[in-house]
């Protein structure tokens, strides 16, 4: 098992040639962590026992452990509970009064403890990375349902302003919060913001909307002397200048072969910001070990020609990618286990 090295992910996020091949993922199905790990969460939240997250991501050869910094997040209803639903369920969020009569949860009630508690269980060179309860747009459709959402901007933008502003704000002290822990070494904003063929609102009502609040969450992020790394699948390419230059993101990672692939996103994308993962989902889930195997020595290769890349698949892992198929990727960084 070799031992984790954060300055090695540093310099990924850096967009520097990093000492080793070097991986990372957003998350990890709670399966996986448990058989990585060897244990089961046994109590509460399981991401009040951030040893065992710690544990896996440590025997899978990550440098880092990926967790949320409390249980803050917005009531999104019973739709926010299911697996797989439409963007148009339910909304709680429709009209002025609906609004006036929604109860905001204030990230400053909640427990971060499980961040420092971490620190109990972190090996010397490793870090966690704080994921978050959603993104600022993500947050906005959930409570308001797409459609909805399209109309109010035509019929009601103040209304879509203030709804924004409210998610904004919480979640830009969710990052403050976390950010201050000297166990948190990067934070990764997950926001989904497209379709396969471009942005889910206009590049224009993004950026009045949506980006002024991510650009607010990078710097609360970087204030306290961390890399902002932004999670966003869909298309886009007409908004990668904002996420680069005005954002100021230090790493983009979701990335999908119909729409970016990552070889050709990393051609573009070097210099200008780190790439991260980008191993197909559907190709993983459905391609051989050995398949998946030569595809990633031959991105490490790129990646490691001008830095600025680390290994992982283009989202996550989620239950359904077979658990060897995994243990290729990971093995293509030199970290062999057998399970």
């Amino acid at each position: 098992m070799r031992e984790p090295c954060f300055d090695n992910l540093l310099k990924v996020l850096r967009k520097q040639v990093p000492d080793r091949p070097t991986l990372f993922e957003f998350a990890l199905n709670d399966n996986l962590v448990e058989i990585l790990a060897g244990e089961r969460f046994t109590h509460g939240s399981h991401e009040d026992q951030p040893e065992i997250f710690i544990k896996a991501f440590k025997k899978a050869g990550f440098d880092y452990a990926s967790l949320r910094g409390s249980a803050f997040r917005l009531d999104w209803g019973e739709q926010g509970a299911k697996h797989s639903k439409s963007l148009n369920e339910k909304s709680l969020i429709y009209d002025t009064a609906s609004f006036e009569k929604y109860t905001w949860a204030n990230p400053e009630d909640y427990d971060y403890s499980r961040l420092e508690r971490a620190r109990q269980f972190l090996p010397d060179g490793m870090k966690l990375i704080v994921i978050g309860p959603g993104g600022v747009l993500e947050n906005v459709i959930e409570l308001t349902g797409f459609d909805n959402l399209c109309y109010m901007l035509a019929d009601e933008p103040e209304l879509v302003e203030a709804i924004f502003n409210n998610v904004g704000e919480r979640l830009v002290k969710y990052y403050e919060i976390c950010a201050s822990f000297d166990t948190v070494g990067a934070l990764v904003s997950n926001d989904d913001w497209g379709f396969n063929t471009g942005t889910m609102l206009s590049p224009a009502d993004m950026r009045k909307y949506v980006f002024p609040w991510h650009k607010k969450i990078v710097e609360v992020i970087h204030k306290a002397g961390k890399p902002a790394i932004l999670h966003s699948c869909g298309n886009l390419k007409e908004v990668m200048d904002d996420i680069i230059y005005d954002m100021g993101y230090d790493a983009k990672h979701s990335f999908e072969d119909k729409i970016f692939p990552v070889e050709k996103a990393y051609d573009e994308l070097a210099g200008k910001i780190a790439v991260l993962g980008g191993i197909d989902m559907d190709f993983v889930a459905r391609g051989t070990p050995e398949e998946i195997k030569k595809r990633c020595m031959a991105m490490l290769e790129k990646g490691m020609e001008k830095g600025g890349y680390a290994l992982g698949t283009g989202n996550s892992v989620p239950d359904f990618i077979p658990v060897q198929n995994f243990l290729a990727i990971i093995s293509c960084a030199g970290v062999d286990i057998k399970l």
